[in-house]
């Protein structure tokens, strides 16, 4: 596996960008990852691969005197999972977190992206801080007529 370079460095980004998510909303390791430019010296398809799982690495390595100032709770898996195992303290902890900000879970324990997915931040400090724009975690509308079913 390839190693992250200057991961400090790397992680005090993804934090910044966690700080950015709007209580009550959810946002997904690829979306962050996606945001940040590949570092320097990992090719694109290195980085697409492995870029949610630094961003991962780097929410994991929140200290405890950060933990207040980076909302860590807010980021999930790209199914709308919780990816801590379900059973662990810190699930525990991240889907009352959740619940307390208003986030529904289903059935499935998934969070709708389309009700709290997060769109990013707004395009000046995007660019201020040299990061790239987010995808939209919501699906995208249907704005074309709908044939009605017979059935």
């Amino acid at each position: 596996m390839i190693a992250l370079p200057e991961p400090a460095k790397y992680f005090q980004v993804v934090w910044e960008i966690v700080r950015q998510i709007p209580y009550g909303q959810v946002t997904t390791f690829k979306q962050i990852a996606e945001m940040i430019p590949p570092p320097a010296g990992v090719e694109v398809e290195d980085y697409s691969r492995l870029g949610a799982r630094w961003v991962g690495d780097a929410l994991n390595a929140v200290s405890i005197p950060d933990e207040p100032t980076v909302p860590w709770h807010r980021v999930i898996n790209s199914r709308g999972s919780i990816s801590l195992p379900e059973t662990s303290q810190g699930a525990a902890l991240q889907r009352g977190r959740l619940r307390a900000e208003g986030v529904e879970f289903d059935a499935k324990d998934r969070v709708d992206f389309d009700r709290c997915g997060w769109e990013g931040p707004d395009a000046a400090w995007v660019a201020a801080h040299g990061l790239l724009p987010a995808h939209s975690l919501r699906k995208p509308p249907t704005d074309a007529p709908q044939q009605m079913s017979l059935f």
